[in-house]
């Protein structure tokens, strides 16, 4: 299947020079979201780990049916101010700002493995706070997983020291 064709460019959104990638089309399609899930989940059985973890929202969306799926545990990740118990927070940098991010402080046992899912690797700003947040907690990051990369921003480069996998990727 070539979900590549399947999601919506919205050129200036949230701000001017950014084409967003919107995987909302993917989501609406049932055959297009299993063939998703299940090829993140295809990815994902090839590491060792406990947990997935994914930052809101669209990391949810992708990240709870793995769960269900895979038979492992979910744990959000948050904007500020968004989880009702005790914190660790990160503030870092977006290509379009900054934010802060909160997991729960007990979420993740020290020693316990990971997999992060979110629906697109861009710079990887967001996804490297989410790893310092896993490792502020003792956990240990197996691997990184997206459903849509985009090469030509290098998120990886920011993102040497792990593994990542994605399973679209765009090119410009």
């Amino acid at each position: 299947m070539d979900l590549k064709k399947e999601f919506r460019h919205v050129v200036d959104f949230p701000k001017e020079g950014i084409d967003f990638i919107d995987i909302t089309p993917i989501l609406q399609d049932p055959n297009l979201l299993c063939y998703s899930v299940d090829a993140l989940c295809e990815m994902a059985s090839k590491y060792d780990f406990d947990l997935i973890i994914s930052p809101e929202s669209r990391g949810f969306i992708l990240g709870t049916p793995m769960c269900y799926k895979m038979k492992k545990g979910f744990v959000p990740v948050r904007k500020k101010g968004k989880l009702p118990y005790k914190t660790v927070s990160i503030e870092y940098d977006l290509e379009y700002g900054s934010a802060i991010l909160e997991i729960h402080q007990d979420a993740i046992k020290k020693g316990q493995k990971v997999i992060l899912i979110d629906d697109l690797l861009a710079t990887g700003g967001t996804t490297l706070a989410n790893i310092k947040l896993v490792e502020e907690l003792g956990g240990i990051v197996e691997a990184v997983v997206c459903l849509v990369e985009l090469t030509y921003l290098n998120g990886r480069k920011n993102l040497k020291d792990y593994k990542v996998e994605s399973v679209v990727t765009f090119d410009e």
